[in-house]
């Protein structure tokens, strides 16, 4: 019992964890994942956790197969009188019938299997086959039919569903969710049919599940039944299926209620008696085929897990394109700002202004040879504008980041968009343009960078001496020295711009030596740049995060690494579970299931109970199928069956 509450704790975390898979993008394969997720959600809900929950519960026999090959033919024959409806017209079957015991009835009208599926109570009538249940309502696909027939043995229920190949899309996804659902399958097949690819699909799934398949070869010609199973068991042996037992129905004429000799069901009835008769062969199948189902679910998780890392791959590669687009934009600023770029135009003139640009290239070679204080003399008697000179700078620097961002918003949005993924997550939005309000930020930037010049500058200047010197000139000369330094060398500019930019920049580097020491100044302009470099760049991140809002959707939710490490834990815990005895596992069930199945009244459970009685014409000589809701099937008894 531990090993089981332990196996379902781990099969319940693989659940959240599936359930937890973002697989947004349309990449390869992101379709087939998405489907083999759901699949792997709903066959936990629908058998695996109920089966786990329940190892010693009745088995579900389900008869599937291709249009027209027979099932509801079969089923009735197996039950002896018609239960659900036969013809030429497709579909016949939309609302799925689960034949059981009335012994049983507890354990199908509740919710422990199929959870997703409503229930309508039925009861046994004899009309002609091709009447046989209700007529087909496709607005009631999504239920199942529960009739309770002493004719069939206790502890295996027979559920007759829908055609694996039908032309109605909802009838294909049920057929498929129920023989997911199945502890063994009655694959019905024709004897023109059997090699048909659909059939061979599904046997396949059942191959890789390892689930008990019966198959039944119906309307086979008189004397070609030796040759045509031959055929089809050489088929199955090739297919992994070689032990699988096969059923031959020779074709015959139906009578007049539309059934089959009582014959030509008598085999595939002395089976499932077998099966259901004896305690230690239902615990095998049992055992087996949820064995099965947790190893293939735990292949569909790592697949899922790869088509999880597929995602995130995609979605690094649009980040770092998005983020190559503005680093280079930081970059291009970067350089703006070094090779001297921002020093023309507008900026020289006004520099020349503060400085007196023509006395001091005619005296550059003495000005070395001057003393600090007529360096600073000569900078008190000229009026600076230095207000001007920040403004200009500022303007320049402001215009240059702008215009970047607008480029690295444009980039990164083409290069975005050249890929199907890429145009499918930006469908509706529009990333092309910057920010609307990229303008008052970047400007807002310059000022805070422009203060931090200010508050280096005033660290720097921390001795009296020092102090004295800068407040002399003030903190804006200083400032606007800085820049201009930072600003100051000259790979982007040619001919008379390059030197009035180099010379400005020399003046402005011995100014600031002559107040703070050479070593200093070095150290400041660093710093002056660092911070800038910082701040561009943090304004571009900022930038590029805008698409965080498209990309973190995909990459929240379940890592692929978690989805593989769920899976491996359930493996473990599932091993645990089979090295049990099964035949202790059945001796041990006791009033603790009870109580799961029933209410302290003795009653179904109301959760999932059937929602509607629908009757179905029974005949008066018939009794009410007797509906014993108390009634489970006594393991120390194993006569009559």
């Amino acid at each position: 019992m531990t090993d089981t509450i332990a196996a379902l704790d781990r099969l319940d975390a693989l659940r959240a964890a599936l359930e937890g898979v973002a697989l947004p993008l349309a990449v390869a394969g992101a379709d087939a994942a998405r489907d083999a997720r759901k699949a792997a959600v709903r066959q936990i809900d629908d058998y695996i956790q109920p089966r786990l929950a329940h190892l010693d519960a009745p088995l579900l026999a389900v008869v599937g197969g291709s249009t027209g090959a027979g099932k509801s033919t079969l089923v009735n024959a197996l039950v002896g009188h018609p239960v659900t409806r036969t013809g030429v017209i497709r579909p016949t079957t939309r609302q799925p019938i689960l034949l059981h015991s009335p012994a049983d009835a507890a354990w199908f009208a509740s919710s422990r299997i199929l959870p997703g599926l409503s229930r309508i109570t039925g009861v046994v009538r004899e009309p002609p086959s091709h009447e046989a249940g209700d007529d087909p309502d496709a607005a009631l696909v999504g239920s199942v039919v529960l009739v309770a027939d002493d004719r069939v043995p206790r502890e295996l229920a027979i559920l007759d569903a829908p055609d694996v190949d039908s032309i109605a899309d909802e009838n294909r996804q049920l057929a498929a969710q129920l023989l997911a659902a199945a502890d063994l399958w009655l694959f019905c097949t024709t004897a023109n049919r059997y090699a048909d690819a659909v059939p061979w699909r599904l046997l396949d799934d059942a191959a890789a599940r390892d689930i008990t398949v019966g198959v039944v070869l119906g309307r086979v010609p008189p004397g070609a039944e030796a040759e045509v199973e031959a055929d089809l068991r050489q088929m199955l042996a090739a297919r992994g299926l070689g032990t699988a037992p096969v059923f031959v129905v020779t074709e015959s004429p139906l009578d007049e209620r539309g059934m089959l000799p009582a014959s030509a069901a008598a085999a595939v009835g002395g089976w499932l008696q077998g099966i259901a008769g004896d305690r230690a062969e239902r615990a095998r199948v049992a055992g087996r085929t949820l064995a099965g189902a947790v190893e293939r679910l735990a292949v569909t998780a790592r697949a899922v897990a790869e088509a999880r890392d597929e995602q995130l791959v995609v979605v690094r590669d649009l980040r770092a394109t998005v983020r190559t687009a503005h680093d280079d934009a930081a970059e291009r600023v970067h350089e703006a700002t070094r090779d001297g770029v921002l020093l023309r135009g507008e900026v020289l003139a006004r520099w020349q202004d503060f400085v007196g640009t023509s006395d001091v290239f005619r005296t550059v070679e003495s000005w070395y040879s001057r003393t600090r204080d007529r360096v600073v003399a000569w900078f008190q008697g000229r009026p600076a504008p230095a207000v001007e000179v920040e403004h200009e700078i500022e303007s320049g620097l402001l215009a240059v980041m702008v215009d970047e961002a607008g480029r690295a918003a444009s980039d990164a949005w083409s290069r975005v968009r050249q890929g199907a993924v890429g145009r499918q997550l930006t469908s509706g939005i529009d990333l092309a343009h910057p920010s609307p309000d990229l303008s008052e930020r970047a400007s807002r930037l310059v000022r805070e960078w422009q203060q931090g010049l200010i508050e280096l500058i005033t660290e720097q200047a921390a001795g009296k001496r020092t102090k004295a010197r800068v407040m002399s000139l003030g903190l804006n000369v200083i400032t606007v020295a800085l820049m201009v330094v930072v600003f100051g060398s000259t790979g982007g500019l040619t001919g008379a711009e390059l030197a009035i930019a180099g010379g400005s920049a020399v003046v402005g580097q011995k100014l600031l030596e002559t107040i703070f020491g050479e070593d200093a100044v070095r150290r400041l302009a660093a710093q002056a740049r660092d911070d800038l470099d910082a701040r561009v760049r943090a304004l571009m991140d900022a930038e590029a995060a805008r698409w965080d809002a498209l990309l973190e959707p995909v990459e929240r939710g379940t890592t692929a690494d978690a989805l593989r490490d769920r899976a491996a834990e359930l493996e473990t815990a599932m091993r645990s579970v089979g090295a049990a005895s099964p035949t202790s596992r059945e001796v041990q069930r006791s009033d603790l299931v009870e109580a799961e199945v029933l209410d302290d009244d003795g009653e179904p459970p109301l959760e999932g109970e059937a929602d509607e009685v629908r009757e179905l014409e029974r005949p008066s000589r018939w009794a009410p199928p007797p509906v014993l809701p108390r009634a489970r099937p006594d393991h120390d008894d194993e006569a009559g069956r």
